[in-house]
């Protein structure tokens, strides 16, 4: 049979340059399927859409909130045409009461070793309206990703070919505010074999990547192989946090770290250290800061981007603070009648949809622009991004595994 399988698109953050990456959910979801499954990739943010097509199944892969209210349309669509709907990802996950009215069945957690139920089931006439998992999987049967499912040429950036996603690990052992990860994966670790990861990164027909773990720095030991292990590899890779250890981080450049999102939360020199240590060992930093925290008001984020400037960050994202369901700060928020908009197409992270505690609505959004004006008013994202790039051009160039964009986009087209 047919499985039409579908990324819905959404509205991306205003200010922020617009690209788009392969999605990493859908590709670990299709190397779950029975063999006799046919998958039909559309990612809406890069293909085009056919609503008038009649796959045996469709299934919609959620990731985002922000994708929700594109998901119910497609669902909508699907179903009044007789076909049959499933939807699964993140957010189904956290929202699946939601996501649950406007479709025929809804699969609730990791594919692993599950997912062959659901065709027989449906096959026999017999699909429940939800799957839930009763345990995590053994991340031993993770296989490698499917990305022969993208369209791989239509995710490039003025011609440069976007990251790859891969993961090493899942779940997190930490419980931070605006995460839902330990609701969804639980506070575990559970590390991938590195053989098995290794085996998938040296797959990826792709010289740059993007570790996408919710945080490398679980466990001392298994983050020292991992790093070993990626050395001969070549390839050069962005990630979340490191351990602040230097001899981690030396093995991390060695390993190909090209750059790290770390949170920036306040300017104290616990920061100030943590982003000249990076740079130290060759690794650049993004930081991904997140306004109208308890803590802030305007003349707090004023001093935040003056401080981000200061230390020479080589990027940064900042976002609006979103109390996405299942995470600790909606629940702190509900309790004290905080949030002002339930509105699912706002959850953008640049919309203010709580009362902050030391701002009005209106000042906290317009500080949102001004984090993004002011950070880049002498250098255009852009250009900053560029930099970065050419960082790791250089890298490349010296061990011998540059790709000028012309030959990697023939490879990819071939």
């Amino acid at each position: 049979m047919r499985l039409k399988l579908i990324y819905p698109k959404w509205r991306k953050l205003e200010r922020q340059t617009h690209f788009n990456l392969p999605p990493h959910g859908p590709v670990v979801f299709a190397a779950t399927l029975p063999q006799d499954v046919e998958v039909d990739f559309i990612d809406e943010n890069v293909d085009e859409l056919d609503l008038e097509d009649s796959p045996g199944m469709v299934g919609i892969s959620i990731m985002l909130i922000a994708q929700m209210p594109r998901a119910i349309e497609i669902a909508k669509h699907f179903r009044q045409r007789g076909i049959t709907v499933i939807a699964g990802g993140i957010s189904t996950a956290l929202l699946h009461e939601e996501i649950g009215k406007h479709v025929d069945s809804v699969f609730i957690g990791e594919a692993e070793g599950r997912i062959e139920q659901v065709f027989e089931d449906f096959k026999s006439g017999n699909l429940a309206k939800m799957y839930r998992e009763t345990g995590m999987p053994s991340v031993d049967i993770v296989g490698t990703a499917r990305r022969d499912i993208l369209h791989r040429e239509r995710y490039s950036y003025r011609g440069v070919k976007m990251l790859d996603l891969v993961h090493a690990s899942r779940g997190c052992r930490f419980n931070c505010f605006p995460c839902c990860t330990p609701f969804l994966g639980g506070r575990i670790f559970r590390p991938r074999p590195i053989s098995k990861v290794v085996e998938e990164i040296e797959a990826i027909d792709n010289n740059r990547l993007f570790i996408v773990d919710n945080s490398l720095a679980q466990d001392y030991e298994w983050e020292t192989e991992l790093f070993k292990a990626l050395i001969p590899l070549k390839k050069k890779w962005v990630s979340h946090p490191i351990e602040d250890d230097d001899k981690l981080l030396d093995l991390a450049y060695q390993a190909g770290c090209w750059y790290v999102y770390q949170a920036v939360f306040d300017t104290s020199d616990v920061i100030r250290d943590r982003i000249k240590r990076y740079k130290d060992h060759g690794i650049g930093v993004e930081g991904t800061i997140i306004l109208g925290t308890d803590d802030q008001d305007v003349d707090y984020i004023k001093r935040l981007v003056d401080f981000l400037l200061e230390v020479d960050m080589d990027l940064a994202e900042f976002t609006i603070m979103t109390p996405f369901h299942h995470t600790p700060i909606r629940d702190q928020l509900e309790k004290e009648g905080r949030i002002l908009n339930n509105g699912l197409g706002d959850y953008t992270c640049d919309r203010v949809v709580f009362q902050p505690k030391n701002m009005t609505t209106t000042e906290l959004q317009d500080m949102y622009y001004y984090a993004w004006d002011t950070f880049y008013k002498e250098k255009p994202q852009e250009l900053k991004m560029g930099d970065l790039f050419m960082k790791v051009v250089e890298r490349e160039i010296a061990d011998g595994t540059y790709q000028p964009p012309e030959r990697a986009a023939r490879i990819v087209t071939q």
